[in-house]
């Protein structure tokens, strides 16, 4: 069986729902797909919890209405039959009325939550009443009642295959199984969210709790691409990927993917594909454990990074210094992206400087601190383990007209990392770009 996940915009409309069941039932066989709001229905959830959290209930009283109205359009555009038309309306009705009750009782961050988690409802519902119009054998599969997070807020694979496995052979013979991404129960039983990935995440759980054949990731791009198309002419779509290159370009700077989502399908084996939606046929990017060696594959890039040096010549070889200065991003819950040291120094890249103040202040205790903001980091990807004669020879000459200050090289087999001014951003990744792929 092959998991199908579909975010927001594949879903957004009634024409993009009627494509999206064409898709999943094309072979025939069975599928598991996960599916994420209608796109801007989150939005809309998130300004109801701002204005009832400010104690504006006839604000949100007001974006419940206008998104009632839309809702009941779509139910124009997406049946033919009146029985499914006023069923479907009745689930929705019956959705706006529970987003109203809000507007009548005190207001918690839980019930945020439970307001947001209405989006994937709505969707999934509306596309199995669609299914079932048409004749679709499909199951509506509560994600509520088989994905759930533990006490550090971490995915439960234990739970979520025991509930899983018992819930399919209840509904054993459909041909499609769906269900909402993103949403779940904490361990207290309390509606929750995966948070980081969202749907995607839902997606490489469900697929390794069923040993699925594959995972498939629709969106609106047809794949990773070798360098940012929003800021680079003459990209091009990366057709196989390994999981650590996967990684390492989502949490440099690839939107199309979170590098924590496809975790739980790399342990599994299991392979993830990125595929468009609005490109079908598009071969798209494949992910697995498979290694294409000796190829650089694709570039990303990470904004408003900042940069922070601690000079010592008197502690930096005094045993522990290195912990004591970890210890202090640590304290304050701030990951480093890069770490460079030399003989009387130490410097650091972070991209949250929400405590930044409080870490300058601690590390003043052990040294003389510098901070570098507006900066950015340029990740290059691919099999560049240390054996490649000349690879790392390569991209630092594509980065020969470009001020860098400092250099990532050796921690991972599979990027080079460079920090430089946001400013040089564009000529670095249009540099590498002409480089390493465009001649």
């Amino acid at each position: 069986m092959k998991v199908m996940k579909f975010g927001g915009t594949s879903v957004g409309t009634p024409s993009r729902m009627m494509d999206v069941t064409e898709l999943v039932t094309k072979s025939g066989e069975p599928v598991f797909v996960v599916l994420s709001a209608m796109a801007g229905t989150t939005n809309s959830l998130v300004e109801i919890s701002d204005y009832l959290y400010k104690k504006n209930p006839d604000g949100a009283n007001e974006v419940i209405n206008q998104l009632e109205r839309m809702y009941m359009k779509h139910v124009e555009e997406l049946y033919s039959t009146e029985e499914m038309k006023s069923q479907t309306r009745e689930f929705l009705q019956s959705e706006m009325n529970y987003l109203r009750s809000f507007t009548k009782e005190l207001f918690t961050s839980f019930e945020e939550k439970s307001i947001v988690a209405q989006g994937e409802m709505m969707s999934t519902n509306m596309v199995v009443n669609y299914m079932k119009e048409k004749g679709i054998k499909a199951a509506l599969i509560n994600a509520l009642d088989f994905m759930r997070t533990d006490k550090n807020s971490e995915p439960d694979p234990v739970y979520i295959k025991e509930k899983l496995a018992a819930i399919m052979e209840q509904n054993e013979g459909q041909q499609v199984y769906i269900t909402q991404g993103f949403i779940c129960r904490n361990a207290y039983g309390e509606i929750d969210n995966l948070q980081r990935g969202g749907s995607d995440y839902t997606a490489s759980l469900i697929g390794a709790a069923l040993n699925a054949e594959e995972i498939q990731i629709w969106t609106d791009i047809d794949g990773m691409h070798n360098n940012d198309p929003r800021v680079v002419d003459h990209t091009e779509p990366v057709h196989q990927l390994h999981f650590e290159e996967a990684a390492e370009l989502a949490y440099f700077g690839a939107k199309i993917l979170h590098p924590t989502c496809v975790q739980p399908a790399k342990y599994a084996g299991i392979p993830v594909r990125l595929l468009n939606t609005m490109q079908p046929d598009a071969e798209g990017t494949t992910i697995s454990n498979k290694t294409e060696y000796g190829k650089i594959k694709a570039v990303a890039a990470k904004d408003n990074i900042i940069a922070i040096k601690i000079k010592s010549s008197r502690m930096l070889l005094a045993t522990g210094f290195l912990r004591k200065v970890f210890e202090i991003f640590e304290s304050y819950q701030t990951p480093i992206d890069m770490v460079c040291t030399s003989e009387v120094g130490v410097s650091m890249s972070i991209d949250n400087s929400a405590h930044l103040g409080e870490i300058v202040d601690e590390l003043k205790k052990y040294g003389t601190v510098t901070v570098d903001t507006g900066m950015c980091i340029i990740c290059v990807v691919g099999d560049l383990d240390w054996s490649n004669i000349g690879f790392e020879t390569m991209v630092m000459d594509a980065m020969k007209n470009i001020p860098v200050r400092m250099i990532s090289y050796g921690g991972s087999n599979y990027n080079i990392s460079f920090l430089i001014k946001e400013e040089d951003k564009k000529r670095a990744l249009q540099s590498l770009s002409d480089n390493l792929f465009n001649k």
